[in-house]
C-alpha cells in the first residue's frame, strides 16, 4: 500500500466515526456506558473500560483485515483483477459518502444487524452483565462483528492488498482512526451525540469519503494501463 492511501484511510475514517460510527454505534456505547461503567470508578478505571472496548473492535478488524487480505491474494491473478477491486472498492466508497450525506439509502439497506441472532443476544447480555475490564475488552470483539458500511469498504480495500499482513494494517489503521470518538463518546456520555460538531463531521467526513472513493477509480486505471504493478510493493 501507498503511504498517502494509509494516511487517506486514516483522515477518513477519523472523521466518518465521528459521523457515521457515532451515529450507528453510538447507542451501543451510551448503553454499556449506563449499565456496566460505575460511576464510583475514577477517571482512570473508566478510561481503561473504554479504551479496552476500542481494542477488542480493533481487534476484531485487524483479523478481518488479514482474512480479507488472504482472500485477496488467493483470488487475484492479475493486474485487471485488483484494478476491478479498485473500481468496486471505490464505487462503494462513492455510494457510502452519499449515504452519509443523507443523498441515498446505501448504508441503510446493506447494515442489516445480526443483533437479533441468538448468539449475539446471550453473549450480549452476558457481557453487559459482568463489570470486570476484560468484559469490555470481550463487549468490543463481538461488537466489531455487526455488519457496517464503513467496515464493509474498508474490507475490501484490505483484499485489495493482496496480503494478509497489509490487509491487516489497513484494517488496523481504519480501527485505530475511530478510537477518538467513539472513546469520547463514552468518556464525556452524549457529548457528540448532538449538535452541530457531529453534523458538520457528517458533512466533512461525507466529501472526504467521496473524494477518496474517486481517488480510488483513478488508482484502478493505473492498473489497467500496467496491470504488472503489485501493491505489494509498498513503497513503488
Amino acid at each position: 500500500m501507498e503511504a498517502i492511501n494509509f494516511l487517506s484511510i486514516a483522515t477518513i475514517a477519523f472523521l466518518g466515526s465521528f459521523g457515521h460510527c457515532v451515529g450507528m454505534c453510538g447507542g451501543i456505547v451510551l448503553a454499556y456506558t449506563g449499565a456496566k461503567v460505575d460511576p464510583k470508578w475514577n477517571r482512570t478505571h473508566q478510561a481503561t473500560a473504554h479504551l479496552l472496548y476500542s481494542l477488542g473492535r480493533i481487534t476484531t478488524y485487524t483479523v478481518m483485515g488479514a482474512l480479507f487480505g488472504y482472500l485477496g491474494s488467493v483470488a487475484t491473478f492479475s493486474g485487471y483483477t485488483v484494478a476491478a477491486l479498485f473500481l468496486f472498492a471505490g464505487f462503494v466508497m462513492i455510494l457510502t459518502g452519499l449515504s452519509i450525506m443523507g443523498k441515498l439509502k446505501f448504508l441503510t439497506i446493506i447494515e442489516h444487524s445480526i443483533m437479533k441472532s441468538g448468539w449475539y443476544q446471550k453473549s450480549f447480555r452476558a457481557l453487559m452483565g459482568n463489570r470486570t475490564l476484560f468484559s469490555f475488552y470481550l463487549l468490543g470483539m463481538i461488537n466489531g462483528l455487526l455488519p457496517c458500511g464503513f467496515v464493509y469498504f474498508f474490507a475490501v480495500t484490505a483484499a485489495s492488498t493482496m496480503s494478509p499482513f497489509w490487509g491487516a494494517i489497513v484494517m488496523l489503521v481504519f480501527g485505530l482512526s475511530t478510537i477518538p470518538a467513539l472513546f469520547s463518546l463514552g468518556f464525556f456520555t452524549g457529548l457528540m451525540q448532538k449538535g452541530k460538531l457531529r453534523k458538520t463531521m457528517i458533512t466533512i467526513a461525507s466529501i472526504a469519503v467521496i473524494i477518496y472513493g474517486l481517488f480510488m477509480v483513478y488508482d484502478a486505471t493505473k492498473f489497467i494501463l500496467h496491470p504488472e504493478r503489485s501493491l505489494l510493493h509498498c513503497c513503488d
